[in-house]
């Protein structure tokens, strides 16, 4: 029996084109939106389930290309690699990803996750086993020794459950593609630069031009989508040059590099959430802090934002993405705060910045999962908020204000309950968060007393 719903919409904003429909109805069958059309013009039916929101903005379900659900809202590195096993990642994902559903986001991409924990959750969700967002999976990172997540001494090398792949050469790299598109996933992460820098401060690249290119055709040949992370000049340059998918963060990005993401169609995900909740939110007893004290981040946020200005003005793709799963990034919580810094950091205006969150961002997810915009033939997920968030995308960061998220025609149940992080995610050792000298001591005003 096929199920219809009538959702009667007092604003809809579609998510393809920078413009608002008033009084319209959203008709949709078996979780499909089958019509758009003015509210006058759909009568009452006796077989359809109808939802009043004609005095609300309805708009698509929203999109974070940036979330990491196996790292478990974590503090170190060390506890997103080695403290609890793939089993309870996985188990512990669900959670989460459930409070992302309920933040209004339908759709994530998981790009780079330890072991099959994305893919494994993203299969329970598809197989209607738990509500949650529909998710387009990567596996481990693929790095060198130059890249992303080798963090650890040679003597100790990459943990079998580290978020990371260390491939020591081109037959290597091509090899973890096969075996990671063998075990299904959606798309495949390269971790184009890390923390190496030459000494004139340039951050150098994890693989050369030629390995890079190698590695994007064979993803490509293989049909999954290709996304690095690349903050430097020369790894976004070398990315941008493969023709690859998705570039994360791009903070370097040079004219010549910028050519290139435009010729080859790049997109480029900011993901400059984590760094501004960094810079806002940190604490002197957090390791951070120095950094922050010493202007480190602000540079970087600097540099980033004029150069990412110039992306937008390039006319380069920029979905919304926020690296949600770190303690600074915590799963539901700040997945609409990308948006404000589109508004006002980067010149996007809020309707734009909808647009990056909804069809923009699709491009680079499941093409099968036909999401990102409210039109026939695309999924009828959808968010309604008592207010309009084109005068102010911050009300999306406003929990009062999100009335209901739809998935398929359903409304989701609510999503946000309070955890113990001592027994989901705190598992590092760490015992101390400074080192106490004299000087130290003294400089804390430390006073002995009887």
């Amino acid at each position: 029996m096929v199920e219809q719903i009538l959702v009667r919409c007092g604003n809809l904003f579609q998510g393809t084109e920078e413009k608002i429909l008033e009084n319209h109805t959203i008709i949709a069958e078996d979780g499909l939106v089958t019509r758009i059309a003015p509210t006058k013009d759909v009568p009452k039916s006796a077989n359809a389930k109808e939802y009043d929101y004609s005095r609300h903005f309805v708009l698509p379900g929203l999109i974070d290309v940036h979330t990491h659900l196996a790292y478990g809202n974590a503090k170190t590195e060390e506890d997103i690699d080695l403290y609890s096993s793939l089993e309870f990642r996985a188990v512990r994902g669900l959670y989460f990803a459930h409070q992302v559903l309920a933040s209004g986001f339908t759709t994530i991409v998981a790009p780079g996750d330890s072991g099959m924990v994305s893919r494994a959750i993203r299969d329970a969700i598809d197989a209607g086993l738990f509500e949650g967002p529909r998710v387009t999976a990567a596996g481990p990172y693929i790095t060198s020794r130059q890249g992303l997540t080798d963090w650890y001494p040679t003597w100790i090398g990459v943990p079998t459950t580290s978020i990371g792949r260390l491939v020591r050469n081109r037959d290597e790299a091509i090899e973890e593609i096969r075996k990671q598109v063998k075990e299904g996933v959606d798309a495949v992460k390269i971790a184009m630069d890390g923390i190496h820098r030459r000494p004139n401060g340039e951050l150098v690249a994890a693989f050369t031009l030629d390995e890079t290119k190698a590695m994007v055709d064979e993803i490509r040949r293989l049909g999954k989508i290709s996304i690095v992370h690349a903050r430097g000049r020369e790894a976004t340059l070398y990315a941008a040059k493969t023709g690859v998918d998705l570039i994360f963060h791009a903070s370097e990005i040079d004219e010549e590099g910028l050519e290139a993401a435009v010729a080859n169609k790049c997109a480029i995900c900011p993901t400059l959430t984590l760094l501004r909740n960094t810079m806002d939110f940190v604490e002197p007893q957090d390791p951070a802090f120095r950094e922050r004290r010493n202007s480190v981040y602000n540079a970087e946020f600097d540099a980033a934002v004029e150069n990412l200005q110039k992306v937008r003005r390039a006319g380069v793709p920029m979905p919304i993405g926020t690296d949600s799963g770190f303690a600074v990034t915590p799963f539901g919580e700040w997945h609409a705060r990308e948006l404000e810094i589109f508004v006002d950091y980067l010149g996007f205006t809020p309707i734009q910045a909808l647009k990056a969150a909804t069809s923009v961002s699709a491009r680079v997810v499941r093409p099968n999962d036909k999401v990102g915009a409210l039109m026939p033939g695309y999924q009828a997920d959808f968010v309604a908020l008592d207010g309009d968030p084109t005068k102010s995308v911050s009300i999306l960061l406003d929990r009062s204000k999100v009335t209901s998220v739809f998935k398929a025609g359903s409304p989701i149940g609510p999503g946000h309950r309070k955890y113990d992080p001592r027994r989901v995610s705190d598992f590092a050792m760490m015992i101390s968060s400074d080192l106490y000298t004299r000087e130290r001591v003294a400089e804390l005003g430390y006073r002995k007393t009887s």
